[in-house]
């Protein structure tokens, strides 16, 4: 067997495990660029096995599209590399018009989900649908997918015991966790490295580096509490030069200063080994550069010990930040630790010892 691909998407950037098609990945291979949502983004790489785990929401209808998407793109072989397991949840039309009426019904107060039915596939919503006509498209789907369905514990339990190179490949971060996450605007699942397990029946021995990954600056999609966010000319530039733009949802991300409260937070919660920085290019023209390092109270005046887990406080809270100096230089092309302005720096190590985690890549050469 082959090194494989598992994705569990709607979590993501090294947290691990199930979801749906609600979440996205942009991807650039070979010069050419790919958006996949329900398909694991390995398959771009002709020797990888790919598998959609046990606890992903499955909609049927966009996976055969993004096949079709990528076999189109140049992508070989994609059909005879993509399995999906027999545990899958089943995600209904139903589903997503279920999610689109209840943020309808939410208004001001809606969580800002994608809208494509996962949360509710989860749930036991009903309404008034014409379940007939979709059990009738089901009956087509069950014969197209016969040839992809697998039992996938046994083939993940095969995997192990051949000591096969596994990815887990998943899209959504910490905040959106549904225990650990800024509850209610969250995903319907657990996004942290914990539910690896439970996603795809990862032995815990098998896992042997755990990194996480995180940008230079923060960004969030949809609603919630996000205290670093800037709503004028920083999170503007931010969102612009970042290319900030939700894959599944076409929407503009909100953006802000790197907020190390939240990845304190999340390297508490995953204990990762070492930390991926993304995007530090952007930051390349700020001439000045912030970085949240504290909350207070704005009632008391008092700072937080640590990420609060009452959210209403969340909302209260005021960032202390500390200011740095900028680069004023491009960073993309520079690999060497060394090329790097001492400015540049400077900023990477103040963010390892804040969160006391090693930044072991920093930049792709």
């Amino acid at each position: 067997m082959k090194d494989i691909v598992t994705h569990a998407p709607d979590e993501g950037k090294g947290k691990l495990t199930d979801g749906g098609h609600n979440a996205g990945r942009s991807i650039k291979a070979n010069g050419v660029s790919y958006d996949f949502h329900l398909l694991p983004s390995g398959l771009v790489v002709p020797s990888c096995v790919n598998l959609i785990g046990s606890v992903v929401v499955f909609h049927v209808p966009p996976f055969f599209k993004e096949l079709a998407d990528i076999e189109a793109k140049g992508i070989k072989n994609a059909r005879q590399r993509i399995f999906v397991s027999d545990r899958c949840h089943i995600n209904f039309d139903l589903h997503a018009a279920v999610d689109g009426l209840e943020e309808a019904e939410l208004g001001a107060a809606a969580v800002g989900t994608t809208q494509r039915g996962v949360g509710p596939a989860c749930g036991s919503d009903l309404l008034e649908y014409d379940v007939e006509e979709e059990i009738a498209r089901f009956k087509e789907y069950r014969v197209s997918l016969a040839d992809y369905v697998i039992d996938a514990v046994e083939f993940m339990k095969d995997a192990q015991d051949k000591q096969v190179k596994i990815l887990v490949d998943g899209s959504q971060a910490l905040m959106l966790d549904i225990d650990y996450g800024t509850y209610p605007f969250v995903t319907s699942s657990n996004t942290c490295l914990g539910g690896i397990a439970s996603g795809l029946g990862l032995r815990r021995r098998n896992i042997k580096e755990v990194i996480g990954v995180v940008k230079a600056y923060t960004t969030r999609v949809g609603s919630g509490c996000f205290p670093t966010e800037d709503t004028g000319e920083i999170g503007s530039q931010l969102q612009q030069i970042g290319g900030e733009i939700g894959v599944s949802t076409g929407r503009k991300r909100r953006c802000g200063w790197l907020d190390l409260v939240v990845l304190r937070y999340s390297c508490a919660v995953n204990g990762y080994d070492s930390l991926q920085l993304s995007k530090l290019e952007v930051l390349d023209s700020f001439e000045k550069i912030q970085i949240g390092i504290a909350y207070k109270n704005k009632e008391t005046g008092e700072e937080l010990p640590a990420f609060p887990a009452d959210h209403s406080l969340l909302e209260r809270v005021e960032v202390v930040y500390h200011e740095m100096p900028g680069w004023n230089t491009g960073t993309s092309n520079v690999c060497e630790w060394s090329a790097l302005l001492k400015e540049a720096r400077d900023y990477v190590e103040h963010i390892e010892n804040f969160v006391q985690t090693k930044i072991k890549y920093w930049n792709w050469p």
